[in-house]
């Protein structure tokens, strides 16, 4: 199974995937520098700002991707929030971004959704941001009246081939929705990733004994809190 720790930017600064602001004194960058030290392969990049549509942290993202791939590291980013034209993508691309994650443009501007999948096709991968079932867009600001499913079946038949199923959650104390994740993977055939509400080690392990769940997006936050956590992660990535 493939882990990412998720920093999500906000204001510069790394916030909880709750949106709160984080206790990290730690730069976004020295951050990413010390999971990678510590072992990860992988991190996942949100900015929080950009898929408000309130301004952007995409230098910032640029830094902590030239941090990723300093002294020849090979180090997996997937990169989401607000990424709505050619002109975005390529600039992540560029700065050594492997996965680009869209999500608002599938329900707003299929065009855009058609221009990026001529362009980046092997770098992108769609969003489906739900709770209860039903998506969530713009940073969770506003919901709709589309199914996770009619979601992740467009996405589909626009080409994409891979999945990121963000469950939010409806309080800190729910249980992931695995039984949508997995309706997703079964209906598709496509690989799927989770995050939103991982936060635990026996989520993780409930991910991996779920047949097509690939990965799992965990708050960056998470793993200097709980040593089960970054255990895991050094397991799966030895």
């Amino acid at each position: 199974m493939k882990i990412y720790p998720t920093l999500n930017l906000e204001h510069g600064r790394v916030v909880s995937t709750a949106g709160q602001e984080s206790s990290c004194l730690a730069a976004p960058a020295d951050l990413a520098g010390r999971l990678i030290e510590e072992g990860a392969t992988r991190l996942a990049l949100v900015d929080v700002d950009a898929a408000k549509g309130r301004g952007n942290n995409r230098e910032l993202i640029g830094q902590i991707l030239q941090r990723c791939h300093a002294r020849d590291r090979k180090v997996c980013v997937q990169v989401a929030g607000g990424i709505r034209s050619s002109d975005q993508a390529q600039f992540f691309i560029d700065q050594g971004a492997a996965w680009l994650v869209v999500g608002t443009i599938l329900h707003k501007s299929p065009m855009v959704s058609e221009q990026l999948m001529a362009r980046f096709q092997s770098f992108l991968t769609a969003a489906i941001d739900a709770r209860g079932g039903r998506v969530h867009r713009s940073g969770w600001v506003d919901t709709t009246h589309v199914s996770a499913l009619e979601l992740a079946l467009r996405a589909k038949a626009y080409g994409f081939h891979r999945l990121l199923f963000v469950d939010i959650p409806e309080d800190a104390t729910a249980d992931p929705d695995f039984t949508t994740a997995q309706e997703l993977a079964k209906a598709t055939g496509l690989p799927l990733v989770m995050g939103g509400s991982l936060t635990a080690p026996h989520h993780l392990e409930a991910v991996l004994a779920h047949h097509g769940l690939k990965g799992a997006l965990v708050d960056a936050l998470l793993f200097h809190q709980n040593p089960r956590l970054m255990a895991f992660l050094q397991a799966t990535c030895a």
